[in-house]
């Protein structure tokens, strides 16, 4: 377990690992592998989001709580999915927000979502693995240290981040970023539970790029590939 291919997330990262509370994690894993649980993502993409959005040049930061625990869905990104992977419910509904909103989105029949990382947006889950068909068995285990420790990494050294914070518990998870600095915007969830409470018209995409546009950023493209092997 490293940040093996993270870049500039490394040198800030990389003392984690020797902490008492990542070690208790990594035993954690080791167990439930040996008890021969089926553990998503693989493990090579537990860090992807990493990998694929330098902590210099973050942008927008969306955070989820833990990863899809169906057989071939996540892929180390937060709302993404595989790209030969049906579109989950709470993506579906952002996309319902993108077609809805100024943005220039125009609906895909994949619900992955790379291309959106590459420019950018950190998308990051609280807990990074999961068990097959058992939600949140993960929690609690040392993973929310670590992610605690990247967002605020991000409010410390970026500057003009747009935080995307849907439903309560990503709200809690960045409650302290320096409003002063970033812009943090906060609706309901995209879950089919509670996206018509204030989800639905929040207009988080065409703001976020106004945002950066205001600070000399360039904003963030929306649309994603209508193939997403051409990611």
């Amino acid at each position: 377990m490293a940040l093996e291919h993270a870049g500039d997330w490394q040198p800030v990262l990389d003392g984690e690992f020797n902490a008492p509370y990542m070690q208790a994690l990594k035993s954690f894993l080791q167990q439930r592998k040996a008890a021969h649980k089926v553990i998503y993502p693989h493990s090579h993409d537990w860090f992807r989001a990493f990998e694929l959005t330098p902590l210099s040049q973050v942008k927008v930061v969306m955070l989820g709580q833990d990863p899809y625990h169906g057989p071939g869905q996540a892929h180390g990104l937060c709302f993404s999915v595989r790209p030969e992977v049906a579109i989950p419910p709470s993506l579906s509904n952002i996309y319902k927000e993108l077609l809805a909103d100024d943005v220039g989105f125009e609906r895909v029949n994949h619900g992955f979502l790379e291309s959106w990382a590459k420019q950018g947006v950190m998308m990051m889950n609280s807990v990074l693995t999961v068990e097959q068909g058992n939600a949140g068995s993960h929690r609690n285990k040392g993973w929310e240290t670590f992610t605690d420790k990247a967002v605020e990494l991000i409010n410390t050294h970026c500057e003009h981040v747009v935080f995307l914070l849907w439903g309560s518990y990503a709200q809690k998870k960045a409650d302290f970023v320096d409003r002063e600095r970033h812009l943090v915007l906060h609706s309901p969830h995209p879950s089919p539970l509670s996206a018509h409470r204030g989800f639905f018209g929040n207009h988080h995409f065409s703001r976020a790029n106004a945002f950066l546009v205001q600070h000399g950023i360039t904003p963030i493209d929306w649309r994603l590939p209508a193939n997403a092997n051409e990611e």
